[in-house]
């Protein structure tokens, strides 16, 4: 009876636990820049426990963007915690980037008025690695990648700290 006491204490001592996350990824960030129209311009961090800071400067939030936006101030630092259910996409569309394998750089620079994407990644083993896409269509998957984040902007909740 004691051995069985002792193992249900056991299992309740170690059930209570905070769960490390196991993610192979230390950090997340994806940043789109401008382009000569209304593309939005951005930079999104996401740590292993979700959370999440959202630097919006232009284009973030409205879905009739006009010029007169060009003059305004930046749209602000957001932060949140992603749904559990994004971040666990988020991380299958990682995984089948074969991140480490993919090229430093995309796009061609002879047309002129494209955004470019910076997608950086920090991995748990103290590597990492960066991939700057002119025109956002390095690969199809990496497209995937870049709409997802876009989505991100508007399918969370986002607390504005600045």
């Amino acid at each position: 009876m004691k051995y069985l006491l002792g193992l249900c204490a056991f299992i309740l001592l170690f059930s209570c636990a905070p769960q490390k996350s196991n993610s192979k990824y230390s950090k997340i960030e994806y940043e789109a820049t401008p382009c000569f129209g209304f593309c939005p311009v951005f930079k999104m961090t996401i740590n292993p426990d979700r959370t999440a800071v959202f630097e919006a400067e232009h284009f973030n939030f409205n879905d009739k963007p006009s010029k007169d936006e060009f003059s305004k101030p930046r749209e602000g630092t957001f932060k949140g915690t992603l749904k559990e259910e994004d971040y666990n996409k988020l991380i299958v569309l990682m995984d089948r980037l074969d991140i480490k394998n993919l090229n430093d750089k995309y796009g061609e620079h002879n047309i002129s008025d494209l955004p470019t994407s910076y997608l950086r990644i920090k991995f748990a083993d103290g590597t990492s690695k960066n991939v700057e896409d002119y025109g956002k269509r390095g690969s199809e998957k990496l497209s995937e990648v870049y709409q997802f984040f876009e989505n991100l902007r508007k399918n969370q909740q986002w607390t504005k700290v600045k």
